[in-house]
């Protein structure tokens, strides 16, 4: 299916290939940039933007012409690991058969499949073998060290089976916001992505019951050193900012681009897009939001002139002086990584209500940058994958099955440039779905951006957009049986920021809940979705007045391109 896409791409848009993108970092990770991306050239057709429901000039076409500044539509032709298509073969340093796992079941493997990749990972990376069979695992398998791969022989050969809950093994992790919710309901796996030291760190915080922030920079949010502060403002879609003193900063470095708030919110207003019903929107009683404040945006250096920095990619945001911008560290991620090859089955337990999830999670990627995931099957799980503060991820070929599950996939706390491609939701196997549970879909949430699904196929759930003001996110060539809710707290504030964009999908049930968002998503576009009614969730826009959204080739999917991401490969790469 996605080689048939992908020459109907190729036949269809009939592009010619860019020049390398300058500020672009190379498969080997060397910093090859240079001070600001070339022009792409244009195709034809304005670039003005148009309201809703009118005719538009062409999407592709603008973007083709604007690709770092386009109002709607992000640029994510750098999504996921290095921006590059094939990941890394670490060589074979260890076989888990080796260290005393037992592949028929009958006894705990995790202390043997840890222990080899803690060895393998502490003498500086490879690939830890899981050969075919069954592994019983009663606690974490900790994938913690960089340029470290843990294989199986296949998603159909190699299985972790998972007889406890995270709940069992670490304990109860309640809510950072109080109340009785279990943040086992969006965070932790029983395979969990994350630096050895940080795991430990939050691990230990949640037995103490002094729950931690997850994201990029410390458990308590200020473990991090100010190595440079920006002293001119930039645009979104440059790819430099002039600093007072870079001497700190080097080529390849991974470090923080924070921005604060000021007292009149204008960071969440730009977020929104700048449209008008943002200024008039009342943020200051969405606690949780503002909790997500500073913006905290993981980039790498890719050459330091002077007192000018360039990063690898283009700037998100505007970088205006009000909101104190400034380079810093943060948590040393766990790069170079992966998982391959194998199944994690959950033991047969019930799904838990909405928000008390035991922890019968798969796998989560939390402060992960450069890594991946490729041929996993999550099954009978609470949460299938989960993306936590993580950076350039791919999630690729994975599956979700089983007895029904909260969030099938998720991606929150601060996770940017992420792409999950060739994913799949089954129908559930227990209908119909249990008292008091909840089913939401692909979730992004909690000030998130620029992350990327493609070429999905979706037999349950729906676009969950979970509040927190995501912004710059693409669901493209995706087939979904729309049948899930969003969720998130009102004090988490909007559903959507600027330049969401669904691309090509095809609704079988026909509801237009969460996947044509036209009328409620700011600066955002829709295009080549099906026909679809609403019925269901029906929300309330955030923002009153003009959205400056857009709505094209609406009733006819398989318009080309075909996946917009992909497109944009094409084009930019």
């Amino acid at each position: 299916m996605a080689m048939s896409r992908r020459r109907l791409l190729a036949a269809s848009i009939q592009v010619t290939s860019a020049a390398a993108v300058a500020g672009a970092l190379g498969g080997t990770g060397t910093a090859q940039a240079a001070e600001a991306a070339p022009a792409v050239p244009a195709t034809g057709g304005s670039a003005g933007p148009s309201s809703s429901g009118s005719q538009p000039p062409g999407l592709w076409a603008e973007f083709r012409a604007t690709p770092y500044t386009h109002p709607q539509i992000p640029y994510v032709a750098r999504a996921g690991f290095d921006g590059a298509r094939h990941f890394p073969r670490h060589p074979v340093r260890a076989d888990v058969l080796h260290y005393g796992a037992v592949p028929d079941g009958s006894a705990d493997s995790a202390p043997a499949i840890n222990r080899a990749l803690r060895e393998v990972g502490e003498a500086g990376g490879g690939t830890v073998l899981v050969p075919p069979g069954t592994y019983r695992i009663d606690d974490v398998i900790q994938v913690g060290w960089s340029n470290t791969t843990l294989r199986g022989a296949g998603s159909g050969r190699t299985t972790l089976y998972a007889t406890k809950s995270l709940t069992d093994v670490i304990g109860v992790y309640g809510s950072r916001y109080g109340g009785d919710k279990s943040s086992w309901s969006w965070a932790g796996g029983l395979v969990w992505m994350c630096p050895a030291d940080r795991y430990r760190t939050l691990t230990d915080a949640i037995r103490a019951k002094a729950w931690p922030f997850e994201g990029w920079t410390g458990n308590k949010r200020d473990e991090f050193e100010v190595l440079a502060t920006v002293t001119a403002p930039s645009p979104q879609g440059s790819w430099s900012v002039t600093v007072d003193d870079a001497h700190r900063l080097r080529p390849g470095g991974r470090v923080l681009l924070q921005y604060a708030d000021d007292p009149a919110h204008g960071l969440l207003d730009h977020m929104a897009g700048d449209v008008e019903g943002a200024a008039a929107y009342d943020w200051s009683d969405k606690s949780k939001l503002l909790s997500y404040v500073p913006y905290e945006w993981p980039a790498r250096v890719a050459s330091v002139r002077g007192r000018r920095v360039t990063f690898d990619r283009p700037l998100p945001l505007d970088t205006r002086l009000l909101w104190n911008p400034r380079i810093t560290t943060c948590v040393p991620p766990l790069v170079n990584s992966g998982v391959e090859g194998l199944t994690i089955r959950m033991t047969p337990t019930p799904q838990s209500p909405h928000l008390l999830d035991k922890g019968y999670n798969g796998l989560v990627a939390q402060c992960t940058w450069d890594c991946w995931v490729d041929d996993v099957h999550a099954i009978d799980v609470d949460n299938g994958f989960l993306m936590v503060a993580a950076k350039a991820t791919t999630f690729r070929r994975t599956r979700v099955s089983g007895r029904g599950s909260h969030h099938p996939y998720a991606c929150r706390e601060g996770a940017h440039d992420n792409l999950f491609e060739d994913f799949r939701i089954d129908q559930r196997t227990v209908l119909p779905a249990p008292p008091g549970t909840q089913l939401h879909g692909i979730n992004v949430e909690g000030l998130s951006s620029y992350n990327v699904w493609s070429r999905g196929d979706m037999e349950m759930g729906t676009f969950d957009t979970h509040r927190g003001l995501p912004f710059a996110n693409v669901r493209t060539d995706i087939t979904v049986s729309n049948d899930g809710a969003h969720g998130g707290d009102a004090s988490a504030g909007p559903l959507y920021g600027a330049r969401f964009t669904h691309w090509n999908v095809t609704v079988t049930n026909g509801r237009a809940g969460c996947v044509k968002i036209d009328d409620i998503a700011p600066r955002s576009a829709t295009f080549a979705l099906s026909t679809v009614t609403p019925f269901g969730q029906i929300d309330v826009p955030d923002f009153g007045g003009a959205l400056d959204s857009r709505l094209e080739a609406y009733g006819t999917p398989g318009v080309a391109p075909v996946n917009l991401y992909e497109a944009q490969r094409e084009l930019l790469l």
